[in-house]
Formats: structure tokens, C-alpha cells, sequence
């Protein structure tokens, strides 16, 4: 599976600026008080669990913010998109220590939340990677991480629905009441929505199914209808007609509805309730003689 670019950073750079300034402020305090200016050596990120690596290249921005001069060297097999075992060594950090110190929590803060999200995503892919479906992302992201959490879905091997209300049209129940009904609401936006953007109609039942692809949809969104109801769906107008299951499905119950033969299971959980991954950086000493040597 290549693994997904990297957001432009653009899209992160002000999160990682605001990140490091509600930390750092006006300075480490404690850095500057225990540990030398002079003093070098180096420093080394791990994982302290199995994980789906995710975030290096952001990591590696924060200690470079704080510090260009640090020395950064990624360890042999760690790259983003690859599974790391407890205890292994992600990156080594050099040059010095009040740098490295001053930069350690932000760049874990990134680098646990982004492997948490890539690790619960590819756990419940393998769950149901023999079958034909995706398991998509959603807008439950935590604000001003959007860009992020999405290529950490897309690095533990989901798929990003729209990046936000701009680049697709989801018509959902709360659409549709305000237009006046169903038929309102598609009416409105099969004629007005711009050429190339996709167009999914949101429906609560088998039988607003049925009426969405009478009225000319080819993309549904089947909102928290159970297995049985989707399987029925399937049946009638797969593959003519995408569809997407969305609510009610979990790691304990995926399978179940993946096997409904629907192309994509959205999963709000995939971001919005993940644990963040154990890592950890841990400061190597080194001789004296060789703190300053390259």
C-alpha cells in the first residue's frame, strides 16, 4: 500500500506555531535552569507499543523550529505507514539538549495522536481487508487537526470522504427538512450543484432509497439502518447506485456489516475517539569527548 503524501504545510504549519507557543511561551524554564547551555548529545524517540507509525515528517518540523541546528536521523524501518514494535526506535535527535528538551512534548503531543488515529484505522481495515469495502473518514475531526487526522486515516489505510463543506455535498436529514422534504432537496441540488463535485443524498429508510434513485441519485449515504436493511439495499441497486453505510457500526460489530456487500462503512470513530499511541523520547548520554563530534 504506498503511503498517502504528507498535507502541504500550509495546512499544519500554524497548529504546529500555536502548538510550541502555548507550550514554550517565553522560554523552558526548567531547561534553562538544570541543563547547560553548552551541554550536547542525543536523544531518542520510540514507541512504547506496537503502532502504525504516523507524523515523523511533523516531528521532525517541531525540533527543527526550535532548533535548525539539531541533527535528525530516522532509525531503519521507521517511516510513516510502517508497524513498529514496543521499544523501537523511531528517530535519533542531536545537538542540544535545552533544544531537544524544549521540543519533546510538542513533538510527541503530534506523534502519539497521529499514530493513534493510523493504528485504529488499520486494525479495523485488517478486520475486514477480504472484503470489497472502505472504510471512510468523516468531518468528526478535532478542530484545526483536520488535515492531519485525515492523512493519518489515509496512512493506516482508510479513505478521506470530503475534506469539509466545500469540496462535496452531503444532503442530510437536517438538509432535507429545511428544504421542505426529499424531493425538494434533490431537486434543488441535482440542478445547481457545480460540475464535479459529488453528490450524496443522505436517506433513513429502504424506501427513501428507492425514492432518491427514482429522482436520478447515484450516491447514498444510509444513515443507521441495520445490516439487514443495507443488505436489502445492496441487493436492489448495487453497483449502479455507490452506497455508504454510516452509524451503528463499530470494531464489534464491522464485519457484520461489511459483509452487507455496501462499498464504504464512514466511521466517525476512526478520529473522534481514539486513544493516542505510547511513545516516548528518551535522552541517550553520551562520553563527554564525543558531545561535540558530529
Amino acid at each position: 500500500m504506498p503511503t498517502p503524501a504528507m498535507p502541504s504545510p500550509m495546512l499544519w504549519q500554524p497548529l504546529l506555531e500555536r502548538a510550541l507557543e502555548e507550550d514554550v511561551g517565553p522560554g523552558d524554564l526548567t531547561s534553562e535552569l538544570v541543563v547547560a547551555a553548552e551541554r550536547t548529545g542525543q536523544a531518542i524517540v520510540e514507541a512504547r507499543e506496537t503502532l502504525v507509525v504516523c507524523g515523523l515528517p511533523l516531528v521532525e518540523a517541531v525540533f527543527h523550529r526550535v532548533d535548525p541546528s539539531l541533527e535528525i536521523r530516522r532509525e531503519p524501518g521507521a517511516a510513516d505507514g510502517l508497524q513498529a514494535k514496543a521499544d523501537q526506535p523511531l528517530l535519533r535527535v542531536r545537538g542540544r539538549y535545552r533544544s531537544i528538551l524544549t521540543a519533546e512534548r510538542t513533538a510527541l503531543n503530534f506523534l502519539g495522536r497521529l499514530c493513534g488515529v493510523a493504528t485504529q484505522t488499520r486494525r479495523l481495515v485488517d478486520q475486514v481487508a477480504d472484503l470489497k469495502v472502505d472504510l471512510v473518514d468523516t468531518r468528526k475531526t478535532t478542530p484545526g487537526w483536520r488535515a492531519l487526522e485525515k492523512y493519518a486515516v489515509a496512512v493506516g489505510g482508510g479513505v478521506n470522504h470530503r475534506t469539509g463543506l466545500y469540496d462535496g455535498v452531503l444532503v442530510k436529514d437536517n438538509h432535507i427538512a429545511a428544504a421542505g422534504g426529499l424531493d425538494a432537496a434533490i431537486e434543488a441540488v441535482l440542478g445547481r450543484a457545480p460540475a464535479g463535485i459529488p453528490v450524496q443524498i443522505e436517506v433513513e429508510s429502504e424506501e427513501m432509497a428507492a425514492r432518491a434513485v427514482e429522482l436520478g441519485c447515484d450516491f447514498l449515504l444510509l444513515d443507521n439502518l441495520p445490516p439487514a436493511a443495507i443488505r436489502r439495499i445492496v441487493e436492489r441497486f448495487a453497483p449502479d447506485v455507490r452506497l455508504e453505510a454510516s452509524g451503528g457500526s463499530g470494531p464489534q460489530n464491522l464485519r457484520e456489516y461489511a459483509e452487507t456487500g455496501v462499498a464504504r462503512i464512514s466511521m466517525g470513530a476512526l478520529t473522534h475517539s481514539v486513544r493516542c499511541a505510547d511513545v516516548a523520547l528518551e535522552v541517550a548520554l553520551l562520553p563527554k569527548a564525543e558531545e561535540a563530534s558530529p
